[in-house]
């Protein structure tokens, strides 16, 4: 089953932020062009390497906030992924460029959710869907309550 439409627009010139208007969602966005490396003997995109995209988005949103992983680990927590779902609609190429959009999702106690949708630049076409759950967790790997400053990016994420 294809997805429903993804219709980008920009929220404000020069930020990495859009609006969806088919669903009103907003997103992080970020660019990133396919390796020959990441392709397989059918020259398409290795499945895989699908969520090495979602960490690439997923970092680049933090980075953008002010928070990037590096802060966080450094404060004492880890954010390991605990699940992941990838929904696979159109392959990318060998040197295509693809457009990776990363939202917050849900939050909880002590999980936290991402959401993706990667795009072919050059179509618009969607490419894949997904999420990562993570859990927090302290430097001795034991499950804690998500840090303040991950919360305050959930709250003031762009609505």
């Amino acid at each position: 089953m294809r997805p429903k439409p993804f219709k980008p627009e920009f929220l404000e010139p020069g930020k990495p932020y859009v609006r969806d208007k088919t669903h009103g969602r907003i997103w992080h966005q970020c660019e990133l062009r396919t390796l020959y490396v990441d392709t397989d003997r059918s020259q398409v995109v290795y499945h895989a390497n699908y969520l090495k995209y979602f960490e690439f988005g997923r970092a680049s949103l933090m980075r953008d906030a002010d928070y990037p992983y590096k802060k966080i680990e450094e404060s004492g927590y880890i954010y390991p992924v605990i699940k992941i779902e990838v929904n696979y609609y159109t392959p990318l190429f060998y040197d295509d460029l693809m457009l990776i959009h990363t939202t917050p999702a849900t939050l909880k106690r002590v999980t936290l959710q991402f959401d993706y949708i990667i795009t072919n630049q050059q179509s618009g076409e969607i490419v894949c869907t997904g999420f990562t759950r993570h859990c927090a967790v302290n430097s001795s790997g034991i499950p804690v309550e998500i840090d303040d400053k991950t919360r305050d990016l959930w709250q003031q994420f762009p609505k």
